[in-house]
């Protein structure tokens, strides 16, 4: 089975997005910002990784930089959730190595379109 790990400093954003991910057959994890999010990516790394922009500590941003550095970091799928929609921020995403971006609010069909994208999933469930 497939593992994400949730990176939001939101406890609910973080728990819908557990229950979302759960309900596409992946193990799920979460993390309350980046640092901690790295701490469980040495660890054990994720197939996927759905982030959150703004945190505090170590932001989404500064985490995504970081994870791609790791060895084995060029691997996991990140979904940036965020509510930042203007298109400089989602250009520095994607070239840090963002693989995809979601507005929030976000809801199950959302991210199972995401995950499909991505090669996450073969059809959204």
């Amino acid at each position: 089975m497939k593992h994400c790990l949730v990176v939001d400093d939101s406890a609910v954003i973080r728990k819908v997005a557990r229950r979302i991910v759960e309900d596409l057959n992946f193990t799920a994890s979460e993390a309350e910002n980046g640092r901690d999010a790295l701490e469980q990516c040495r660890m054990a790394m994720p197939d996927a990784v759905l982030l959150d922009w703004n945190m505090p500590v170590m932001d989404g941003y500064d985490f995504l930089r970081n994870l791609r550095q790791m060895p084995g970091g060029d691997q996991p799928k990140v979904v940036f959730c965020t509510t930042e929609n203007d298109v400089a921020h989602i250009a520095r995403a994607l070239h840090a190595g963002a693989n995809e971006y979601i507005m929030k609010p976000f809801d199950k069909d959302i991210v199972a379109e995401k995950f499909q994208q991505v090669g996450l999933i073969s059809t959204p469930v």
